[in-house]
């Protein structure tokens, strides 16, 4: 299995969304993230020509990335999923992605710092990140055998620059 972390991208401002007392949960991404994301997403087209299964937190911002990237790949269904909500942790995510069963190539999408907890323990077993997925950023994880802990390679990491150069054909 293939497996394509994705973090959300530009949102609202945490600290001035709050202060408007809206729950966390519908904070949506701005219009310059949307713009950029949709570079991203052909980037990540480019890389990963075919997805499974994209899964997303049910939070709206990383919804919203998402479709965004559903829309790259024509129309691919997002499925919301509970185990990439912010603080859901990472045994309650593996446990998830272990009960799918077979499938070439999952994308997920969801937040900081779970991605890089998630990442770093399906890499090397540990929980403390050793990498920070910025807005928009993403990571290719391949397990070669068995999904666990520290059974994962990683094929790449970019960042959200590097992805939109490789859809222009920088």
């Amino acid at each position: 299995m293939r497996l394509l972390v994705v973090r959300h991208a530009i949102a609202e401002d945490r600290e001035a969304y709050a202060r408007s007392h809206r729950d966390d949960a519908a904070r949506p991404l701005t219009s310059e993230g949307r713009r950029k994301m949709e570079g991203v997403a052909l980037g990540l087209r480019q890389l990963v020509p075919e997805i499974d299964l994209l899964a997303a937190s049910p939070f709206r911002r990383a919804l919203d990335t998402a479709e965004i990237i559903a829309q790259a790949y024509a129309g691919q269904q997002v499925e919301r999923v509970s185990e990439l909500a912010p603080g859901a942790g990472v045994d309650r995510f593996l446990s998830w992605l272990t009960g799918l069963g077979p499938r070439p190539t999952v994308a997920v999408v969801g937040h900081e710092p779970d991605l890089s907890r998630i990442v770093c323990t399906l890499l090397a077993n540990t929980n403390g990140p050793f990498l920070e997925l910025r807005k928009g950023a993403a990571c290719l994880l391949e397990f070669p055998g068995a999904i666990g802990k520290g059974a994962a390679t990683l094929d790449w990491f970019l960042g959200p620059k590097h992805l939109r150069r490789l859809a222009a054909g920088d």
